[in-house]
């Protein structure tokens, strides 16, 4: 779950992370009314799920007060990547010395969690990453480290950071107070982009970025109110409610698939084959056909699907059933694509003789559907 750059802030106020004082306003009034409080000159950041907002003309740096109405009016109107801005941030310009990149993780790879460091901050760090790697710093933690991070540890990577030993130390500090966050709230992501030193000599989070695990909100309904309905995907939150597990993606391959894992093998395989995946769609273990058809109306909202496959491995789930959903889908609604499907498990048998005489294209084995369905529907 994605949460706007003032809430992420708010969380590391109360975990004691430094950052820049501010408000948010949802009107010009109200952004010029905070200058008073706040003083200037004031930086107006728009408050979208997005990065790149400095780009798209959403962060400006205001000096007189006659200026701040007509600046948070103007960002506010903005569309930034497809979401409208609603809020925006104002917060005091600060002098820059240094700024440095510094996030915390999930890394899958290593399947552990590691401190990402770059002394080039404000950057785009994934273009980092592929242009000049060698600057990327790393810091691999154990969970148990995380709850009381050693400052032997992370003063090393720090002093990587920072070569003044005060100021690495007081990236030891917020390092420290980033891991107790990161595993007190089940984030996903801590970042700092870019964390920085003022003319004070105090290093302090000038941005912030958050993504916190949504299975975990059962154990922090506060966070739950931090959720921005308007800026998710209505898709995704429409399936949600029908009980599927639906992502967009940027391919032409709509998949249907029965469970977390096997979708994502589904998607691996479609991408060995030469297509790729218009979307991750878990029906999950249910056997109701009404799902199957919720599932063919949130595949088919995507213009850019040109095939349907349909990979299903009977356990939970009866193959009769998902036979009979897709009949209904075909009923219920015009499917203008074709269809590949792999149905064998519990049932097989009898779904596949409720599917014959149906224009559905069979496969096999998952290989097959996907060599099919990438046939069909190339490249993304």
């Amino acid at each position: 779950m994605k949460i706007h750059e003032y809430q992420a802030k708010g969380l590391f106020e109360a975990f004691g992370i430094p950052i820049t004082p501010g408000d948010v306003a949802s009107t010009a009034s109200e952004a010029e009314a905070l200058v008073e409080s706040l003083g200037l000159p004031v930086v107006v950041k728009a408050q979208v799920h997005v990065g790149g907002r400095g780009k798209a003309g959403g962060v400006k740096i205001v000096d007189n007060l006659e200026d701040v109405a007509p600046t948070a009016k103007r960002i506010l109107g903005l569309t930034i990547k497809e979401l409208p801005v609603r809020k925006v941030l104002l917060t005091p310009a600060v002098h820059i010395a240094t700024e440095v990149y510094l996030s915390i993780l999930i890394d899958r790879g290593s399947r552990g969690v590691v401190f990402i460091g770059c002394a080039d901050g404000g950057v785009e760090i994934e273009e980092t990453a592929k242009t000049n790697p060698e600057k990327i710093l790393r810091l691999a933690c154990s969970v148990r480290e995380l709850l009381d991070l050693p400052r032997e540890k992370a003063l090393p990577f720090a002093r990587k950071l920072f070569a003044d030993a005060n100021l690495a130390e007081q990236a030891v500090d917020i390092m420290i107070k980033m891991a107790r966050l990161f595993i007190e709230k089940d984030c996903a992501l801590v970042e700092i982009n870019p964390l920085i030193v003022d003319d004070q000599n105090k290093v302090i989070a000038l941005d912030a970025k958050l993504l916190l695990d949504d299975n975990a909100l059962f154990r922090h309904p506060e966070l739950e109110n931090l959720r921005d309905m308007d800026a998710e995907d209505p898709d995704e939150l429409d399936a949600k409610a029908m009980g599927l597990s639906f992502i967009r993606l940027e391919g032409r391959i709509g998949c249907m698939v029965n469970g977390a894992g096997l979708a994502m093998a589904t998607m691996d395989t479609i991408k060995h084959f030469g297509g790729e995946p218009a979307n991750f769609l878990d029906v999950g273990g249910s056997s109701d056909p009404k799902k199957v058809v919720a599932a063919f109306r949130t595949i088919l909202k995507d213009p850019d699907v040109q095939v349907i496959l349909i990979n299903i491995f009977g356990g939970i789930t009866r193959c009769d059933d998902i036979a009979k959903g897709i009949l209904a889908s075909l009923e219920e609604m015009e499917v203008k694509v074709p269809i590949v499907i792999r149905l064998i498990g519990t049932n097989q048998e009898a779904g596949q003789a409720l599917l014959e005489g149906t224009d559905l294209i069979t496969a096999g084995t998952l290989e097959e559907g996907a060599t099919k369905a990438a046939k069909i529907g190339g490249a993304a």
